[in-house]
């Protein structure tokens, strides 16, 4: 291969960057006097930004200590506010908190530059990667040990949980052209739900070492003092000091892994350091400030905007630094911003991380709208999966009803107190003694909403996989279980939890979810990539603002509705579950008159249209469809991943693509994971318990890894 044919398909060159002629090896252009100049023009003026904002910054506070008390504290007249020196609130809260988020912005910042660098993925971010969800989790688990770390130990513990989330996230993405993005973001947000999963276990099981931690896990700047700070910054310096070493390396391996070879860079060794360097920074700042969210995103994605007018920003050791400024510009901003709007009172119990995931999940939209339309390429899953025959979709109908027979016995028979089935046919007869009839009473009509939220996700799943033809999609990646989500939680949170509001809020919540995705994603013509990505980031930014409700109302009331969030049947009654059941008969014969057409339109976009079938509304009407039973999922148990993900895919590996055989059997296979999960969570730990959403996360994960994997060529 030529490397000139090699250049054409590798990002735009940097400035500097000499393209390379064929037979001549490509080269790098000096940095010269001019750039140099300008470039320091740039980065001091962003430094100039950030005291500005910092110095805003400093001015805000529960206090009441304002500018001009603080600055005749540091002149020596140190006047008293509420029996408390204005120079001990300065030195006590204001400075730390201003440093702590000027250091974890500069951090995030490069972290995420170096990221986007090395992987050539402009969504690479700490997020997408699931560092900042290693680093949590990791953190979680030292918490609920009750093991007191110190600042340096702490970071340790982060980077390892980030290195090795980031590792795993990598390694299944793959080095595949076309939908590299969409594989890492997809990789990256399935590693991070399941460690997202174990941190939120790990909370409801250890609440009294974990205490602080469900706020502290969305981002928070409140600081002590400068303890923290101080023992971070060695660390924060001396990774920045390598990074700006790779500068020259990461310059040329924009060219191209064969052209960085030919040129003598050691493209492993670049690659292997710069992703140190990148979780060393955000191992440091999660430990510092929590798990700030898309900061790592939405810094080198402004510094590249900018690049465009000032082309110095093009080279590595410019455009690090840049980074780095515009990422604390940012955290100080959302932070005073918050506290402008919602008062230093109000804005207390708010962590700063969720304004920056609401910008991250917007940033992932605009970059998915910019994305080039893809080749019209056909479902992998469609075109590999051979047709089965009637004797083995017969033999999976069997199977199905036969897991859910046994799974609903020891649904109703686990639990706290584990029964027999002899308890169960006194029950069934009215004869049951009064403990055991309140245990079934309990259990009854919470396997029920199990069985009938899963069935609803798993046909959901199916019809979303097929109508995006991408296997690796489902309704909860897709946003539209976050968007249902929102508004429970807002019902929950505001109106004190009537059912009726439940289910309509949840419900137009979610259609409302789905019919801003649709209508972005069909603004240039339906992409199945674009669609997955605004999903995801509409999912970002709505659980972002969930949890902003959940963080509004009282503490003690967090983890209940935490865990109803997480897919719990605690409390529900038979009344929870009409719905949902409503929805799901209605639903299944529309798609099975329907199964046809989307059998051709999993296939490929050109096919359909030959055939005469109207694939727009199609596929409007399967989504439609999958939105509405995701949202009543969520009405019924709360949000609960993956399920829409491994019930397709494991009746797909037994019946074949024909929707008029999948989708049956994947109802089956969706009720029996979630049925499952809930028996497994009410009994591992019993008394106490784990929200089935949270064991299916855990159960699930693998599977996606697997598949991942399985598809990474």
């Amino acid at each position: 291969m030529k490397i000139a044919e090699q250049t054409t398909q590798s990002p735009a060159l940097p400035s500097g960057v000499d393209a390379p002629t064929p037979g001549a090896q490509p080269s790098i252009t000096p940095v010269n006097g001019t750039h140099v100049a300008a470039g320091v023009g740039v980065l001091a003026t962003l430094l100039v930004a950030v005291l500005v904002v910092g110095a805003w910054h400093l001015t805000q506070g529960t206090s009441g200590v304002g500018f001009s008390e603080l600055l005749r504290a540091l002149t020596g007249d140190n006047t008293s506010v509420g029996g408390v020196q204005a120079s001990e609130i300065f030195t006590g809260s204001r400075l730390p908190r201003l440093c702590a988020g000027a250091a974890v912005g500069l951090a995030l910042g490069v972290a995420g530059s170096l990221l986007q660098s090395v992987t050539r993925n402009p969504l690479a971010s700490p997020d997408t990667l699931a560092v900042t969800s290693g680093a949590y989790f990791a953190l979680c688990i030292v918490a609920a040990l009750g093991l007191s770390l110190s600042t340096l130990a702490s970071s340790l513990v982060a980077f390892a949980g980030g290195l090795l989330a980031a590792g795993v996230v990598l390694a299944l993405a793959g080095r595949s052209s076309g939908s590299a993005t969409t594989r890492l973001i997809l990789a990256g947000s399935a590693i991070a739900m399941a460690l997202e999963a174990g941190s939120g276990i790990v909370l409801l099981l250890f609440k009294e070492n974990t205490t602080g931690l469900f706020a502290w896990g969305s981002g928070s700047l409140a600081q002590l003092n400068l303890d923290a700070f101080l023992r971070s910054l060695p660390v924060m310096l001396i990774a920045f000091a390598v990074c700006l070493l790779l500068s020259r390396r990461l310059d040329v391996l924009s060219l191209g892994d064969e052209n960085a070879m030919v040129l003598g860079i050691p493209v492993r060794s670049t690659r292997i350091f710069a992703l140190l360097c990148a979780v060393v920074l955000t191992g440091v700042s999660v430990s510092l400030a929590g798990p700030i969210a898309f900061v790592g995103l939405g810094a080198p994605v402004l510094a590249r905007l900018l690049s465009r007018k000032l082309t110095v920003l093009r080279r590595q050791l410019f455009l690090l630094p840049a980074t780095g400024l515009i990422g604390a510009l940012l955290i100080l901003l959302a932070d005073v911003v918050l506290r402008a709007l919602l008062g230093a009172q109000g804005a207390a119990s708010i962590p700063t991380g969720v304004p920056t995931a609401v910008l991250g999940g917007v940033l992932i939209i605009v970059l998915a709208l910019r994305l080039p339309e893809a080749s019209n390429s056909r479902n992998p899953l469609q075109v590999a999966s051979k047709l089965r025959s009637r004797r083995r979709f017969i033999f999976a109908l069997v199977l199905g009803v036969v897991l859910l027979i046994l799974v609903t016995v020891i649904g109703l028979l686990s639990g706290s107190i584990l029964l027999r089935l002899g308890d169960l046919a006194l029950w069934l007869q009215d004869a049951a003694p009064t403990l055991i009839d309140r245990a079934f009473s309990e259990r009854a009509p919470r396997t029920t909403a199990a069985l009938c939220a899963g069935a609803a996700l798993g046909l959901a799943g199916c019809l979303v996989q097929g109508t995006v033809r991408n296997p690796l999609a489902e309704p909860g990646i897709l946003g539209i279980t976050a968007g249902a989500g929102l508004g429970a939680a807002i019902v929950v949170t505001i109106f004190g939890g009537s059912r009726s509001l439940l289910v309509i809020f949840a419900v137009v919540a979610g259609l409302a979810t789905f019919v801003a995705i649709a209508a972005l994603a069909w603004r240039k013509g339906f992409s199945p990539e674009r669609f997955v990505l605004i999903g995801i980031g509409a999912g970002y930014a709505l659980s972002a603002v969930t949890t902003y409700l959940l963080l509004s109302i009282n503490s003690w009331e967090t983890p209940r509705i935490y865990t109803w969030l997480s897919g719990s049947t605690y409390g529900r009654e038979f009344t929870d579950v009409i719905p949902v059941t409503v929805a799901l008969v209605l639903a299944l014969p529309i798609v099975l008159l329907m199964s046809r057409k989307l059998d051709l339109l999993a296939v490929d976009e050109d096919l359909p249209k030959v055939l005469g079938v109207a694939t727009a509304p199609t596929r409007l009407i399967a989504l439609a469809i999958a939105a509405l039973l995701a949202a009543l999922s969520v009405v019924a148990i709360g949000v609960v991943g993956f399920v829409g993900l491994i019930a397709p895919h494991l009746a797909r590996s037994l019946v074949g693509s024909r929707h008029h055989r999948l989708v049956p059997v994947s109802i089956l296979f969706g009720a029996f994971l979630v049925a499952l999960a809930d028996a497994v969570g009410r009994t591992v730990i019993a008394p106490a318990q784990i929200p089935a959403g949270l064991v299916v996360s855990l159960l699930g994960t693998p599977y996606f890894i697997w598949l991942l994997y399985r598809s990474r060529s």
